[in-house]
């Protein structure tokens, strides 16, 4: 991955973000004092590009009720991660608290209002595990990434295949 800048983040975040010592994880305090992290970690899942999957995590788990900023600096990192790398990220939502379908509408509601959407495809998928538990993931691309049909395609048919019942 393509080093981001935190200047260029700290330009458009309303939290300040620090970048953690792995390089690929970042950080802020919200207004509520919840530290969120955003992390990067190359996802090999998809073969036709380079992909990477994106988390978002509250490991204190505070509250941090209807705030913008928070959705406002995560759009600004990336952005960045977009400006700096022609990958694609996948989102799968964490689902250790059974609060995965909120996760999942909240940030399709967040990218549904972001500026620069149309550049982007957002592809939100439901994938179903042996419990038929349902685990929200999608697929962020840019339109003018060079492998976009292939990532797309592939991203497609690998919910397809986890969602078939085997016989």
């Amino acid at each position: 991955m393509e080093k981001l800048s935190l200047d260029a983040i700290n330009a458009k975040s309303e939290y300040l973000v620090k970048k953690e010592e792995d390089e690929l994880t970042f950080s802020f305090m919200t207004d509520n004092m919840a530290e969120i992290f955003i992390s990067f970690e190359k996802d090999d899942i998809l073969q036709s590009g380079i992909v990477y999957q994106f988390g978002i995590s509250n490991p204190q788990g505070t509250k941090s009720p209807r705030d913008p900023k928070v959705r406002n600096t995560i759009l600004a990192i990336i952005e960045e991660f977009f400006n700096k790398n022609k990958a694609a990220l996948l989102y799968i939502c964490e689902t250790g608290d059974g609060m995965q379908k909120m996760r999942s509408r909240l940030f399709q509601y967040w990218f549904s209002i972001y500026n620069e959407r149309e550049e982007y495809l957002f592809l939100p998928q439901i994938v179903y595990d042996e419990e038929e538990n349902e685990n929200y993931a999608a697929l962020i691309i840019r339109k003018d990434n060079p492998c976009f049909v292939e990532l797309v395609s592939e991203f497609t048919d690998t919910v397809n295949l986890l969602n078939g019942k085997p016989e």
